[in-house]
């Protein structure tokens, strides 16, 4: 159990470190009643800060796994984070025609060599476990039905700083000669790369895959490393032909549960989290704390 909890613990230390260099929950102005919306659906604040409270109430036991502090406003952004996702990947289900049923969620919760639910038995208690494990079992079957057929087209090109990559993005996103200038440059930049989630699902859950075509995303691939990336998604199919033997079954359970994640991404541009609780970020999918996000997107989806 001791090594659970720690693994638990792991998992919550990385978000601590998205949120590091900020302090508190932010004292931004509220959205009235509400801790987020997700397209017509909201939460109210009054529900979010229950859930909240149930959370922190074990966060001494993950605290004393931890080799990081874990704040009062870590926990409440990361629980803040799940529901986002949880609305975004109910939406999903909903229109895919997913159902997950009650047997599913029970054999889930019964097994307990599940690492990635670690965190989730440690920070919920009933009908909100079962919604952080129905949610997982939603996202696995989503990447299931599109991981073979997830394409994407797109040009990339490197930045040697925050400031350089958003330079970068604004002219790639506006085009012309001066974009077509920084993408010709062979020793920074590749245009008309094509990829397969199938066959790389590590980049199937990351932004490559889930930034609809039209888009221009400048980002860290990994926060804190000082390298910055620029990403123009020419194109995005969810419905390619079959390239190779099928994915689906080969790929594991936690990696079909991420691209399951990322292929909401073109649906967040509707959410909007409280400032109490910080922001929503597309990139990282995680709520941070204002003015921290992974990176910049810019340009409206072409669908």
């Amino acid at each position: 159990m001791r090594s659970s909890v720690r693994r638990a613990a792991q998992v919550l230390a990385a978000v601590v470190a998205v949120g590091a260099v900020a302090a508190g929950c932010g004292s931004g102005p509220s959205q009235v009643g509400s801790a987020m919306i997700v397209g017509d659906r909201s939460v109210a604040i009054g529900d979010m800060q229950s859930r909240i409270d149930t959370a922190l109430g074990h966060k001494a036991q993950l605290a004393a796994q931890s080799s990081q502090d874990i704040a009062d406003a870590d926990v409440s952004r990361y629980v803040v984070g799940r529901e986002v996702m949880h609305e975004l990947l109910t939406a999903a289900a909903t229109r895919e025609g997913i159902a997950i049923p009650d047997q599913a969620v029970d054999a889930a919760l019964a097994d307990q060599g599940t690492q990635s639910l670690q965190l989730d038995r440690s920070l919920y208690e009933g009908a909100a476990l079962r919604d952080r494990v129905r949610d997982r079992l939603i996202a696995i079957a989503l990447a299931g039905k599109y991981i073979d057929h997830l394409a994407v087209t797109v040009d990339l090109a490197s930045a040697t700083s925050q400031q350089d990559a958003e330079a970068k993005a604004r002219t790639i996103a506006a085009g012309g000669p001066a974009a077509q200038k920084i993408l010709s440059d062979a020793a920074t930049a590749q245009a008309g790369m094509r990829y397969r989630a199938g066959q790389d699902p590590e980049s199937a859950t990351t932004v490559l895959f889930g930034t609809p075509a039209g888009q221009t995303v400048a980002f860290q691939p990994s926060p804190g490393q000082g390298v910055w990336l620029v990403l123009h998604v020419v194109e995005r199919s969810t419905t390619a032909p079959l390239d190779g033997p099928p994915a689906a079954g080969t790929v594991d359970q936690d990696t079909l549960a991420a691209i399951g994640e990322r292929l909401t991404q073109p649906d967040s541009a509707s959410v909007k989290v409280n400032p109490r609780f910080g922001e929503w970020d597309p990139i990282a999918q995680q709520v941070v704390p204002a003015g921290k996000a992974a990176g910049t997107i810019l340009g409206a989806s072409a669908g």
